[in-house]
């Protein structure tokens, strides 16, 4: 192994300790990886940023902004509609959810379909007194199990089939991957609907676990300087009668400290009464005459008549509160929401909120503005921002539109007028022309780390291939298993391919295996393409953690699940995958 391979896999390993250890989000350390590479002289700028000329960035960019219209019009209410409003068994009411959710996450990118179907789906679940836990990460496997169905199914596809492109090869077409993936998903999804009811277990949501705990709320506010309140007493002023609220302390402007506080005691300006309550009730307090939050409180100033919601929103990796506290980013005012839970694993965290350091996976109970997920859904500081009362299921009139454009991006390519890249730029283009998105909303529906991170990832394959780590890998491969044959090479390449999935993203696993899967190919005088796309769908299965794949990260709190809660369901879906891909492979290799 040459100097350039040593210094690829040193840079490598780094980024996995990084990407593993949470301190660096996944667009940072693959575009950090293969800029210190460029540094490091090991691919010049041309092979470092190839991805970025690369078609599949773009088309990934375009199926976002598709995503939006679909959402934005509520083109998937019907469906909503009628998987919803049916009474039906456990079992029945699982197979609604996924097979449809699965086809839909053929055409669409599943994190968009799961972001529009988990506040629908608890919502619905506690109307019956059901566990959405039983539902939540089954639809999450489905949607990953509908992606790897067709070429714009997800990211992951979109880089091998521009992997294919750097090699010299055509690009894969919609359904190419269909004969490899069809089995396995038919074979997984029959597996989910027989697994999940018997091994999933009843998790209760954030939102319920705080209920039941009851957890007070304190909220302290000041006397207004000649205001209704200023100079009266706490009997006289109402105090004393809140419903659910209690005046528990009264700190004086000039030091002291009254406690209990009786009711012939006299309010005076800028004293600061701290109250104590549920937090549902103790948000009315702002409409109190005379009384003002006093400075540093944790909830947040709304005008006078403001609307409030209570919101879960979810930390993905790329966020920029995982590893900081509330204090650190001045939540309040960054946001204009006061985070009144934090649920980890499936448990509400105490001690102070604004001293807890935030991780990837974390659900905050949100008490904001009624137009807080309008303004947050598309950035990238949360995975998923959902409101916890019942959404609003209609469609409006531009829904045909939209419906229009993602025909557009399937039918086009299938008679050969447009490629995909084309057809997708087309049917975004459409839904800003006729006012179904402004500019501005197109612009935010794309995730740029998903992006970037897809761009950079061509970088790290080049360097595998150029450096001849790829060679020394697929020599190793072959050396330790070709003792079992093709099949259990290639299952080797599987199983590496779904570990580096859950560790550093399913494009850079993709784009890290995909060359040393081309060489082995060869070597056992396989297709290329079969190799290629295995590789695909292997690295879009991730079924093992709630951090390997984004839908998972989105399910982990609402769910209220906790992380071994994925290896119940998880392990024997893998194991099908990994069987079942090396069948494939081998049959149609």
């Amino acid at each position: 192994m040459g100097s350039d391979a040593l210094l690829t896999t040193a840079v490598l390993l780094v980024m996995v300790a990084g990407l593993v250890s949470s301190r660096v989000s996944p667009p940072v350390g693959v575009l950090g990886a293969t800029a210190l590479l460029f540094v490091l002289g090991v691919i010049d700028a041309g092979e470092a940023f190839a991805g970025f000329s690369n078609p599949a960035p773009l088309t990934v960019a375009g199926l976002y902004v598709l995503a939006e219209g679909i959402g934005k019009t509520g083109a998937l209410s019907p469906f909503l509609r009628v998987v919803l409003s049916q009474n039906t068994d456990e079992r029945t009411s699982l197979a609604r959810l996924v097979l449809p959710s699965a086809a839909a996450s053929s055409f669409l990118a599943n994190t968009p379909i799961v972001a529009m179907l988990v506040p629908e789906i608890t919502t619905w679940a506690d109307r019956r007194n059901l566990s959405a836990s039983r539902l939540l990460m089954p639809l999450s496997f489905a949607t990953i199990l509908g992606g790897t169905l067709t070429v714009i199914g997800t990211s992951t596809n979109l880089v091998v089939s521009g992997l294919l492109v750097e090699t010299g090869q055509e690009p894969l077409s919609m359904f190419e991957l269909t004969k490899i993936s069809l089995p396995v998903a038919t074979v997984s999804m029959l597996a989910l609907l027989v697994l999940a009811p018997m091994l999933l277990p009843e998790r209760k949501r954030p939102r319920n676990i705080a209920e039941e705990q009851g957890r007070p709320f304190t909220v302290s506010m000041r006397v207004l300087p000649g205001g209704p309140l200023d100079g009266t007493r706490v009997d006289e002023g109402q105090l004393r009668n809140l419903d659910g609220v209690y005046l528990a302390e009264l700190q004086r402007g000039g030091g002291g400290v009254i406690a209990p506080v009786r009711p012939d005691q006299t309010v005076r300006a800028d004293d600061i009464l701290v109250f104590v309550g549920q937090v549902d009730l103790i948000v009315d307090l702002h409409t109190l005459r005379g009384l003002e939050l006093s400075e540093g409180d944790p909830l947040l100033e709304l005008p006078e008549g403001a609307e409030h919601g209570f919101f879960e929103a979810v930390l993905g990796p790329a966020s920029p509160l995982v590893g900081h506290t509330l204090a650190e980013m001045e939540f309040r005012a960054r946001y204009q929401g006061a985070v009144v839970g934090i649920h980890r694993s499936g448990e509400a965290l105490t001690g102070k909120l604004g001293e807890v350091r935030m991780a990837t996976g974390d659900t905050l109970l949100i008490l904001a503005g009624r137009d807080f997920r309008v303004r947050w859904r598309d950035k990238g500081d949360f995975l998923l921002v959902s409101r916890l009362d019942s959404p609003d299921l209609g469609a409006s009139a531009k829904a045909p539109l939209a419906g229009l454009a993602l025909l557009a991006v399937v039918l086009l390519p299938l008679v050969g007028l447009l490629n995909v890249t084309r057809s997708t730029v087309l049917a975004a283009g459409l839904l800003v022309l006729s006012g179904v998105l402004s500019p501005r909303e197109a612009r935010d529906a794309v995730d740029m780390n998903v992006v970037l991170m897809i761009g950079g990832a061509f970088g790290l394959g080049e360097a595998v291939r150029k450096t001849g780590l790829a060679d020394s890998i697929a020599s190793g491969i072959l050396d330790g298993l070709g003792g079992f044959g093709a099949v259990g090479v290639i299952i080797g390449l599987i199983i590496a391919t779904m570990i580096l999935t859950e560790l550093v993203t399913n494009a850079a696993a993709a784009a890290l295996i995909l060359p040393t899967a081309l060489l082995v190919a060869t070597d056992l005088s396989l297709d290329p393409r079969i190799l290629a796309m295995t590789v695909a769908v292997a690295a879009s299965s991730s079924f093992l953690t709630p951090i390997g794949y984004q839908t998972n990260t989105m399910v982990y709190g609402p769910g209220g699940y906790r992380f071994s809660d994925y290896l119940r369901l998880g392990v024997p879906l893998s194991i099908i995958t990994v069987l079942g891909l090396a069948v494939m492979a081998t049959q149609l290799g």
